[in-house]
């Protein structure tokens, strides 16, 4: 009789561990299910995805990206033999797309000046790349031009430069590094420092540091245009956001216009800009004879 109640026992124990048994199975089977259905609905709607991005694809025209690489946005006047100069110099850097010549004098540029430097941009490129050289054309003759939005920059990275200053290629490459770190910063050759005058009794009352100064105390607060990169949409900023009463000032006084830029720059992103060294060759033109000056020190 005890051996039939243990008999029963063990197979009632076995009964019990065959149906937990099945009940794991069944489950473990349902959560297989449940994963592969899971799976198959996430790579339906990828699919549907990238087909409906296969179709967009045809309209991608209508928004281009912007080009990498940078353009040259000079600034010039009256100076033929050192915009020549520039031109043949910058035409061998390798992630230059295009030039814009700003242009503020009263008569065109020459037919036989156009074709020049056209004729030295190709030799220069040696038609390894395709770099498109344009006059931008103004009718008043103001600083602030060479900061006006120009159509044809299809890269986002600006390097502004006169007509009169040379840096080596490798010293604008590394530049525009620096700015690929930094798109909306600017980041230039050339700094500059100001702070409150506290002898005149007003708080808003600023005196300006040449290099000396930044030399001198081992700190600046600006970079100025002369040598210097940011993204074309400051361009846009300056001539259409900028308060009206600093673009009159730099036209009435023809000067400033570099510091506005630095300044607007430094407020629309609250970030400081960036000064990055380089050598650089600065050129000096005089009535009887053109001077190379090597500067002695680093910008």
């Amino acid at each position: 009789m005890r051996g039939t109640v243990l008999a029963n026992r063990r197979g009632v124990q076995r009964f019990r561990q065959l149906a937990i048994t099945a009940v794991k199975s069944s489950k473990i089977k349902l959560l297989l299910l449940c994963c592969i259905a899971f799976t198959v609905l996430v790579v339906g709607t990828r699919a549907s995805d990238f087909m409906r991005w296969t179709n967009y694809s045809d309209s991608v025209d209508q928004f281009p990206l912007p080009e990498k690489g940078y353009a040259i946005v000079m600034n010039t006047w009256k100076r033929y033999d050192l915009l020549k100069q520039s031109i043949s110099h910058y035409s061998s850097c390798a992630g230059l797309k295009s030039i814009h010549i700003v242009w503020s004098e009263p008569n065109p540029p020459s037919n036989s000046l156009s074709k020049f430097l056209n004729h030295v941009v190709e030799s220069k490129t040696k038609g390894l790349k395709k770099i498109k050289l344009s006059f931008d054309i103004n009718k008043e003759d103001s600083l602030n031009n060479r900061f006006k939005e120009i159509s044809g920059v299809k890269t986002d990275a600006v390097f502004s430069i006169d007509d009169d200053v040379i840096f080596p290629c490798s010293s604008v490459e590394f530049a525009f590094k620096v700015w690929q770190s930094a798109p909306d910063a600017m980041v230039g050759f050339v700094p500059r420092a100001h702070w409150v005058d506290k002898s005149h009794g007003k708080k808003d009352y600023y005196t300006y540091g040449g290099w000396w100064s930044v030399w001198w105390t081992g700190t600046y607060s600006m970079v100025l245009s002369k040598a210097a990169f940011f993204n074309k949409k400051y361009l846009r900023l300056y001539t259409n956001e900028m308060p009206a009463s600093i673009r009159e000032f730099v036209t009435k006084n023809r000067n400033c216009e570099d510091i506005a830029m630095s300044f607007l720059v430094a407020n629309a992103t609250g970030a400081p800009p960036i000064w990055v060294k380089g050598f650089t060759v600065l050129r000096v033109q005089s009535r009887r004879m053109m001077q190379t000056v090597h500067d002695t020190y680093r910008f």
